[in-house]
């Protein structure tokens, strides 16, 4: 019985590194000063100007970040003691809407070294019959700065971060996140469309938000959602035609 334990003992010692690798990135650098890597998920790769243009975006932020890891390791060497530093960006598809718009997460990592790694977070808008990178403004009759659409889905966003912030126990009493969300197209936050209970509709917009952009940095990060029902009166057909139904549940930060 001991001699069966301790062959399947040694059997899952040599399969844990497989277990423990994870996916083949796309894209990877790694000198003395940077070990940089770009992943895609699945759905990204099976469409090819997709995966070409965010492969491009991704080597891009590497090169950028491989100078500056370069050139700090000439004059501060000493920085470098505990090894390169990592750079890692993520691309995974948050919800496809109507066949055509995809949603896409862009996930940083970082750590130079300091007192915790840095993580950020943005989004991109994918129109899959132009096969560009498109903005939430066709969706909408108006998106003026200030405008009745903007107000409403600034309203939104801070309902909805005030409902997690309760959720989690965040100090009610600091509130200068509100100063943050402006009823701006580029000052709303990095926005998706959310997932739904109906296929091929969004259930509204969701707004992510990495560590330190709406809170402590302990609280990490967040993801307002505002459902599609506070948007109707400022929709166009094309926006009328994608939204429908629910949020999936567990689709929040919590999950």
């Amino acid at each position: 019985m001991q001699m069966r334990l301790l062959t399947a003992i040694a059997c899952l010692a040599l399969l844990a590194p497989a277990f423990a690798a994870g996916p083949k990135p796309d894209f990877a650098v790694k000198t003395k000063a940077i070990d940089g890597t770009v992943l895609l998920d699945a759905g990204i790769k099976a469409d090819p100007a997709l995966e070409a243009d965010s492969l491009a975006e991704g080597r891009k932020w590497i090169a950028q970040n491989k100078l500056d890891a370069e050139q700090e390791y000439k004059d501060e060497p000493k920085q470098f003691s505990n090894g390169p530093w990592t750079y890692e960006r993520k691309y995974a598809i948050r919800s496809v809407v109507g066949d055509r718009y995809v949603s896409i997460v862009r996930s940083d990592y970082s750590n130079t070294g300091g007192a915790h790694p840095n993580s950020d977070v943005d989004t991109i808008l994918w129109d899959k019959t132009t096969g560009k990178r498109i903005s939430i403004r066709p969706f909408f009759t108006e998106t003026a700065d200030g405008g009745p659409a903007l107000k409403a889905i600034a309203a939104g966003i801070l309902e909805s971060l005030k409902v997690e912030k309760k959720a989690r126990g965040a100090d009610s009493g600091d509130t200068d996140y509100v100063k943050t969300i402006e009823p701006k197209l580029l000052k709303l936050g990095a926005v998706t469309l959310a997932p739904s209970t109906e296929a091929g509709k969004s259930s509204g917009l969701t707004y992510h938000y990495p560590p330190y952009a709406v809170g402590a940095y302990a609280e990490g990060s967040y993801l307002a959602f505002v459902p599609w029902e506070k948007l109707k009166p400022y929709l166009t057909a094309e926006g009328a035609a994608i939204f429908g139904g629910a949020r999936p549940k567990g689709d929040d930060d919590r999950q």
